[in-house]
């Protein structure tokens, strides 16, 4: 249930920060919040909340953040609790997740180490919020 709520929720998130189409950016990123990407990464990425990887979107370097949907391709490790490789996603480097989704058709090639802390993760996020509510 909540797995399903949180990556709704990032492809609903209003985005901060957006690299279009077509634009390069050379050099290391990083952002407080969610980040869309369209254009080109030649750097390593650190984003705080969440990354979503456009379908034309590329980064060549390391990845960094808490949620990840990839449509576009990276070149480069990634640690992240969430992530997800859509149809169209293309990953060459190792994975550190927790939460792994791949579409049918979507590529990873690297190793993939996945944390046994999955569940404690969930119920650590949920308690506050039942007692909060």
């Amino acid at each position: 249930m909540f797995s399903k709520k949180s990556k709704v929720e990032l492809d609903q998130q209003v985005i901060s920060t957006f690299l279009s189409e077509g634009c390069v950016f050379d050099g290391n990123m990083k952002a407080p919040a969610f980040v869309r990407i369209e254009g080109q990464i030649n750097g390593d990425v650190t984003i705080d909340e969440g990354l979503i990887l456009g379908e034309k979107g590329a980064i060549t370097g390391n990845v960094a953040t808490k949620e990840m949907i990839v449509y576009g391709t990276i070149n480069g490790n990634i640690n992240t609790h969430s992530l997800e490789i859509r149809s169209t996603g293309r990953i060459t480097g190792d994975i550190k997740t927790q939460v792994l989704q791949v579409e049918t058709g979507g590529t990873h090639n690297g190793k993939l180490a996945m944390s046994a802390g999955v569940a404690e993760g969930k119920h650590k996020h949920a308690k506050p919020e039942l007692v909060n509510a």
